[in-house]
């Protein structure tokens, strides 16, 4: 490989800087149960291990997190039961109190702010859906949507107005005077995601929202917060265990094990890279060409005739048959339509055979 060519592809396989503020950002945040944890923690500055924790007899339910989302960005937060993922979104929220560290919002510690100001955030800037549906049961779609704006004080004729507005928004028109018993658990989560999103929040928090859901439902509600997404652009914290729907949703994803982040990264990064042992068997059954990009998969061009062209962030599986099919190269481009590379066919049927590069199998 000649040095230009070399060069142009590592800048090619560079990730891009994403340029989008820090919305939500933790800074060595822990959560400790157990006597007298804080002063404890505080006297070590932050800093402990899982023997030192066994000795003071405390338990690590969050331990030294330091991650930031970006804002508009889908931000996955997984692991298995018992991770710490849960608690630690409840901590950037405050509905639990870390015992050491800082939470920032847009850069202001939310462990500083008054008990007002924090009301005052989570009524008007944050949105929380959890697993539980918890609609108020003798209260129709209207009002169960309407309910937190009634919360704040909003007059009747207006918090009605905006109910419709998400009602049309999460396609439950025709619903609105239905009561939850009268409804699918799919359109259930419809009507809790409908009440989060009433108060037009900035950030939104969802723990495992669709996992007592139907699979057909569930990724029909995965869609449909992909679609909402596009529309509305929110900062979103997502908890969930299932690797399959991280990756379908995520723009990264941060795995957790006893209360620690292990690794974060993009799907494609998790998959390729992963950190850890516990990261590779975490990531060893997904599908890799719906995550591994053309990007990751190219090659310097050899100067022949391509097939096609892909842009460097298109997934494997969406031009595999074709690629195989063409029995050519295709041209990876970028932006401006410029090659910067190729992706062969036996490249393509390696990955999807499960075959490395050095024709052994991962």
């Amino acid at each position: 490989m000649n040095a230009a060519v070399d060069t142009g592809l590592s800048a090619a396989l560079a990730r891009p800087v994403d340029p989008r503020p820090v919305k939500l950002a933790c800074r060595n945040v822990w959560k400790l149960f157990g006597p007298d944890a804080a002063d404890w923690i505080g006297k070590r500055d932050g800093r402990a291990t899982s023997a030192d924790l066994a000795e003071a007899k405390l338990v690590g339910a969050v331990r030294h997190v330091d991650l930031e989302i970006r804002q508009g960005e889908i931000f996955i937060i997984m692991g298995l039961s018992g991770s710490g993922k849960s608690t630690l979104v409840r901590c950037m929220s405050r509905l639990v109190e870390p015992t050491f560290g800082t939470v920032e919002f847009e850069g202001k510690d939310l462990l500083k702010v008054s008990d007002a100001e924090l009301i005052e955030l989570r009524r008007h800037r944050m949105g929380m859906v959890f697993q539980n549906f918890a609609l108020l049961p003798h209260l129709n779609v209207l009002e169960n949507i309407a309910f937190p704006l009634s919360i704040q004080g909003i007059d009747r004729a207006k918090r009605e107005a905006r109910a419709r507005e998400v009602i049309e928004l999460v396609g439950l028109r025709g619903r609105e005077h239905f009561y939850p018993r009268e409804l699918s658990g799919g359109q259930q989560q419809r009507v809790g995601i409908a009440r989060s999103l009433a108060t037009k929040p900035e950030v939104w928090f969802l723990d495992e929202p669709f996992s007592a859901l139907d699979p057909l439902i569930r990724r029909e509600m995965q869609d449909e917060l992909l679609r909402l997404q596009g529309v509305l652009h929110k900062t979103i914290a997502f908890i969930t265990h299932d690797f399959d729907e991280a990756i379908r949703l995520a723009d990264r994803i941060a795995i957790m094990k006893d209360g620690e982040v292990i690794q974060t990264g993009t799907p494609e990064e998790l998959v390729v890279n992963p950190a850890t042992d516990y990261v590779a068997e975490f990531t060893r059954d997904v599908q890799r060409a719906k995550v591994i990009s053309a990007r990751s998969l190219m090659r310097p061009c050899a100067g022949g005739e391509h097939g096609g062209v892909v842009a460097p962030e298109a997934r494997i599986a969406s031009f595999s048959a074709g690629i195989v099919a063409a029995g050519k190269p295709f041209a990876v481009v970028n932006g401006t339509g410029k090659p910067i590379g190729e992706v062969t066919p036996q490249a393509v049927i390696d990955l999807l055979a499960g075959v490395d590069g050095r024709g052994a199998r991962p």
